[in-house]
């Protein structure tokens, strides 16, 4: 396998129905799946994902890479778009 079919597939690790109970356990409305506490959720299925793939394969630093940018972008949807909005959000999601 190539690394760039590795990688394509280290990314498209979440299924649909994780990706959909993550959003259940967070929906605004019965219709939310873009709501920044939606995002959240979704980073954080991804992130335990990609960790648990990183446990049996430590070599491989393309995973690495992208589990910190995701690392990041969950950290920056949640501290300005949740913290600074609506804190009761944050909370629910977060704590």
């Amino acid at each position: 396998m190539t690394s760039l079919k590795k990688f394509v597939k280290i990314f498209r690790m979440i299924t649909k129905e994780n990706k959909e109970k993550a959003i259940a356990l967070t929906q605004v409305s019965k219709n939310d799946v873009g709501s920044p506490q939606a995002q959240v959720s979704i980073l954080t299925a991804r992130i335990k994902e990609v960790t648990e793939h990183l446990k049996s394969n430590k070599h491989d630093f393309m995973a690495r890479r992208g589990l910190m940018q995701m690392v990041g972008r969950r950290k920056k949807t949640s501290k300005n778009i949740l913290n600074e909005k609506d804190f009761e959000a944050y909370k629910n999601c977060c704590f």
